[in-house]
């Protein structure tokens, strides 16, 4: 079974390069088990909350949000 396409608009593209990871993926969750699918989605999914939380600590640190008022 093939994932649908996407049907909002994309504002970027995939390299061709992540074009050909993305469909090398798919191909390997095609023959995985249902359990395998549930177990790597829910992996991936705390890897993409690690990801938003280290994104946003080094925007914090970047933007110095974290120093406080008592600097200024």
């Amino acid at each position: 079974m093939r994932a649908p396409a996407i049907a909002m608009d994309q504002v970027t593209e995939l390299t061709l390069e992540q074009a050909f990871s993305l469909r090398r993926f798919a191909d390997q969750v095609e023959r995985m088990s249902h359990e395998q699918a549930q177990v790597l989605l829910i992996e991936q999914y705390r890897q993409m909350l690690l990801r938003e939380t280290l994104y946003r600590d080094l925007l914090k640190q970047e933007w110095q949000l974290d120093t406080g008022f008592a600097s200024l």
